[in-house]
């Protein structure tokens, strides 16, 4: 007979396995979105974006991990250009922006109903800091349609990035993409 004291652990572990818990705050999905197939020729895959793929579930966030003063993400390439795989124009100000601007997009919970726009924020990643402007969201909550590009939700950990941030912390061109990083407000 198997001891209820090993069970027990077990069963809390697996059931947390579906959430993030981060400093005593849960992060847990929203709801999962069902990806769709794009039109033909309507997903942009500049910069290493991935198209939906139709029936796979994505999850989707409305909440962040919490901001401190080394915050984990994963660092995203995105192009903020008319035409570029950012989708439309930034949500901050209803502009685009040339990739040579350091300019980012946060996560839902980060982007915290526009609180951000126009601030800097300070990004440590690849042995170097910089710092870039906040002008858009990257929608934790949406996904999968016209507006986004028919690309999926972006997780609730992402800093999506001009490619004049990915310059600033010298990372070589060949290894755009993905990086982990950390930032934090300047205050």
């Amino acid at each position: 007979m198997m001891n209820h004291y090993i069970l027990v652990p077990i069963f809390l572990i697996l059931l947390s396995a579906g959430h993030v818990h981060v400093n005593g705050q849960d992060c847990t999905p929203s709801r999962e979105l069902t990806g769709t197939t794009p039109p033909a020729g309507q997903c942009n895959t500049e910069d290493y974006s991935n198209c939906c793929v139709a029936g796979q579930q994505y999850p989707t966030y409305t909440c962040s991990p919490p901001v401190s003063s080394q915050t984990r993400a994963i660092l995203t390439l995105n192009s903020f250009e008319q035409g570029g795989d950012g989708g439309g124009a930034s949500a901050c100000d209803g502009q685009y922006h040339s990739d040579n601007t350091p300019v980012v997009a946060l996560s839902t919970g980060w982007y915290n109903n526009r609180s951000r726009c126009g601030e800097q924020i300070i990004i440590n990643g690849n042995g170097q800091t910089t710092t870039a402007t906040v002008v858009d969201e990257c929608d934790s909550t949406e996904g999968c349609d016209s507006e986004h590009d028919y690309q999926p939700p972006c997780a609730n950990n992402t800093v999506d990035a001009s490619q004049a941030v990915w310059e600033a912390l010298g990372v070589p061109k060949d290894q755009w993409g993905q990086l982990q990083i950390t930032w934090s407000d300047p205050n």
